[in-house]
């Protein structure tokens, strides 16, 4: 929706830069149908992007790089995002009688109240959403900034890795704009419908109503936990640790020892999770629940979700309604498309119009 380096673009590769690995999803548009053309998971070292920040340009640039050779592509532009925690969005009401440049001025003079940085530091974009309900002559405004290194960490990255940096989204809304391919079943218009993300670092909920978030909250908490109790235990490196767990090839004594507790733990923080989400207003109950992101691959965390919360859980796949390129390996692809929901909304977003 936001594009902090520049207007939209056809055809951009999404790479969703996390804390443990790089996303890239590739696709292509006929009418309204989506083909996955190609994708590709890569670890990153463990100290290249910490807390949603990248540490290590160079690392991250070679990384995607990587991406780019598996998955087999020529590429040439890209679109990122950066975390929804580094952004601060408003949403206000202005005149309609301002031109486009009168607009952008009377915005940055309304961001200067509520940004606590220079506007010098900010990377700031808005969109008018339409008229204010029984005022035809307010238009209602969303603005969305952020700090603008967090922009430039990503767009170095990328052009470092011969790709050019065509725009920069907020991961909620690439998020929001997978919903409709995730959830497809009929439903009504007040049913709610979760989304659970789980890295590396962090597991957030976004609750939907309709296509739109009306809930977020983000916890400190990913399968870097999970990784590390393995790697110190068992002396594997942190990529072979990762590798196997996305390949689901660990031994039988690291998943019945250490997997299958760690399992346990993820269940009680998404309970704990929806149970800030109950407590946060006179909300009715899920009707279902996605889960998304690496860590929501482990075998059997989305049936002891179902068992233990009473909500129907299943794994989100954005490419379920897809075509996809023969070349694709499709039994991988059905493992790992909970962890490219990011990249595919970022994907997505080069075909709007």
């Amino acid at each position: 929706m936001f594009g902090f380096l520049g207007n939209k673009s056809s055809s951009l590769v999404g790479l969703d830069v996390g804390s443990s690995s790089v996303k890239l999803v590739a696709l292509s548009k006929s009418g309204k149908s989506y083909t996955l053309e190609a994708y590709a998971v890569v670890s990153l070292p463990p100290t290249a992007v910490i807390d949603g920040n990248i540490q290590d340009v160079g690392e991250v640039g070679a990384t995607i790089e990587k991406a780019i050779k598996v998955a087999g592509g020529k590429m040439s532009s890209a679109i990122a995002a950066v975390p929804a925690s580094a952004v601060i969005t408003k949403r206000i009401e202005m005149s309609n009688a301002f031109s486009e440049f009168e607009l952008e001025d009377q915005i940055k003079v309304e961001a200067d109240q509520f940004i606590p940085y220079p506007l010098d530091e900010v990377a700031l974009d808005f969109e008018v959403l339409g008229s204010v309900e029984n005022n035809d002559n307010l238009n209602r405004v969303l603005l969305v900034a952020c700090r603008k290194g967090d922009v430039e960490q990503r767009e170095d990255a990328i052009n470092s890795a011969g790709l050019k940096c065509e725009v920069v989204d907020v991961d909620t809304y690439a998020v929001e704009r997978t919903f409709p391919l995730i959830s497809t079943e009929q439903r009504g218009s007040d049913y709610l419908i979760g989304v659970v993300d789980i890295g590396a670092a962090t597991l957030t909920l976004n609750v939907f109503k309709g296509d739109e978030i009306v809930y977020s909250r983000e916890q400190a908490f990913g399968g870097n936990d999970l990784t590390n109790s393995i790697h110190q235990q068992y002396g594997m490196s942190i990529e072979e640790v990762e590798q196997s767990l996305r390949l689901n090839d660990l031994s039988p004594e690291i998943n019945e020892m250490v997997v299958l507790p760690f399992r346990g733990t993820v269940a009680q923080q998404v309970s704990r999770s929806l149970q800030f989400f109950y407590s946060s207003g006179a909300h009715s109950e899920l009707s279902a629940l996605y889960l998304s992101g690496g860590t929501a691959t482990i075998d059997g965390l989305a049936e002891q979700l179902s068992e233990e919360l009473g909500i129907n859980t299943e794994m989100a796949n954005p490419f379920s309604p897809m075509s996809v390129n023969s070349r694709v390996n499709k039994s991988r692809l059905e493992r790992d498309a909970p962890s490219l929901v990011k990249a595919c909304g970022l994907a997505m977003r080069g075909f709007e119009d």
